[in-house]
């Protein structure tokens, strides 16, 4: 009945698109308020909460950082970086991450980010997926495949239709499901463990379990500050959803907002997790910690809305990885580089086509992936090491050019690949997203300052 609202509300919001600046930017009036919307239904996810519950499961109150790193992140983009984009975007007309790229760098630059947004786009959609599947999973039984296959039609169907201006109304709806979903369950889970210190003091659960700074490495505790931080300041779909606000105040003030609750919200599965660990003990699938849980321990009526809830932030993600997804394929990759004189019409058709394209590839690639964190950790590895030096260092460092940025990108994707390979696997402290950071910095740095040398020599020459 949910998934069947959603696409009702999708398909009426649907009739307000009549252009592509519609389905790409909302025709740039969102308030306040959608901005927030769509901010927190993008940034609440399969991460956010299978993930985060089920590594909360085996590493206790540490996995805060998960999406607590979220919220710190999207303070300073709200406050420092979201503000300069929106100006550049309205002053350029910018639709993508992609057209802001090839202003500041050229559009070789354009081109291999597309790519790489598109490729990891695909591993963040099929980590969502994931996630819905177990839901459907543990309630009705269905296999993965199905699962998936179920959760992608929901999305595509409404998103396909309303591209970012339907979402953000439907985006309203699931984030009041969600949120109530999981502040009315908490009280009851809670209580089903045996109160709150006996998350952290029961015999059941290791005596770290309540520690706040512990990690056991890369992908816990807070070393997800390392992993998730970055990619909220650089985000390509968030750096979209900010072109669409009708103000500067309205997109500071709806980023903002969502900051906060995503550092309040970040406590809510990771409790719901550790709780998990004592009512159900012995859990061996990370993906199944918050579904089981929420089905086993919950009176019905509210293990269902719960659940609801839960499928609820799934299909709201989805919506805003396809949004990445379809805008890069259709204006960064078919209008630049493919047909150039694309009609307004055309670019529409492509952009819904690529989205329908996007879901069922990200179906066929979560029948292959292990878990929710592997697939998002592969999303946030790639968009952090090929795109934060280029993004940022484009608003901040004049000299820097296009060789500059092409070369970070191919430093930084190689640093990160060398130390998943060679590096981490013998000394595992070492975050492979860390080193392919500081390869990229190093090259961006490095180019710049020469090209720099060269470019004074000349003059001094001449």
């Amino acid at each position: 009945m949910y998934s069947v609202g959603v696409i009702a509300l999708g398909l009426w919001a649907a009739r307000f698109v009549r252009h592509s600046s519609d389905f790409f930017v909302g025709g740039r009036t969102l308030g306040p308020g959608l901005i927030f919307a769509s901010m927190l239904a993008a940034n609440i996810g399969a991460g956010s909460t299978v993930g985060a519950a089920g590594r909360a499961y085996r590493d206790g109150i540490s996995t805060w950082w998960w999406v607590g790193s979220a919220g710190l992140a999207s303070t300073i983009f709200a406050l420092v970086i979201a503000p300069k984009l929106w100006r550049l975007a309205k002053t350029h007309d910018f639709y993508t991450t992609g057209d802001y790229l090839e202003f500041r760098y050229g559009a070789a630059t354009r081109a291999i980010a597309a790519l790489v947004i598109c490729l990891g786009s695909l591993t963040l959609l099929a980590g969502q997926l994931i996630a819905g599947a177990a839901i459907l999973n543990v309630v009705v039984g269905i296999p993965r495949w199905a699962g998936a296959l179920i959760g992608a039609g929901v999305m595509t169907i409404y998103f396909a239709a309303g591209g970012l201006l339907g979402s953000a109304w439907v985006n309203s709806l699931q984030l009041a499901v969600m949120l109530a979903g999981f502040v009315v369950a908490l009280p009851f889970a809670l209580d089903s463990a045996g109160g709150l210190a006996a998350l952290t003091h029961s015999t059941a659960v290791p005596a770290w379990f309540g520690d706040f700074f512990y990690s056991a490495g890369p992908l816990s505790g807070w070393t997800f500050l390392v992993l998730t931080g970055p990619s909220f300041l650089i985000s390509p779909g968030l750096i979209q959803k900010a072109y669409s606000a009708r103000s500067e105040r309205a997109l500071r003030i709806g980023i903002g907002l969502n900051a906060v609750v995503l550092m309040l919200f970040a406590f809510l599965p990771v409790l719901l997790g550790m709780a998990a660990r004592i009512t159900n003990p012995g859990i061996t699938d990370e993906n199944m910690v918050l579904p089981t849980f929420l089905a086993t321990q919950l009176p019905v009526w509210l293990g269902a809305l719960a659940l609801s809830a839960v499928f609820s932030t799934e299909v709201d993600t989805c919506d805003a990885i396809l949004f990445m997804l379809s805008t890069s394929m259709s204006k960064d990759i078919y209008q630049r580089h493919i047909n150039p004189g694309a009609s307004d019409a055309q670019l529409l058709r492509v952009a819904r086509l690529s989205a329908v394209l996007g879901g069922a590839l990200g179906v066929v690639l979560s029948i292959y992936l292990a878990t929710v964190v592997s697939a998002l950790s592969i999303f946030y590895s790639v968009i952090i090491v090929s795109l934060v030096m280029p993004i940022l260092g484009g608003l901040y460092v004049r000299r820097a050019d296009g060789a500059a940025a092409l070369a970070s990108m191919a430093a930084g994707l190689t640093g990160l690949f060398v130390a998943y390979i060679a590096i981490t696997p013998r000394y595992r402290w070492i975050d492979p997203v860390l080193v392919g950071l500081a390869a990229a910095a190093v090259a961006y740095a490095g180019v710049t300052l020469g090209r720099g040398s060269v470019h004074a020599g000349s003059v001094h020459a001449g």
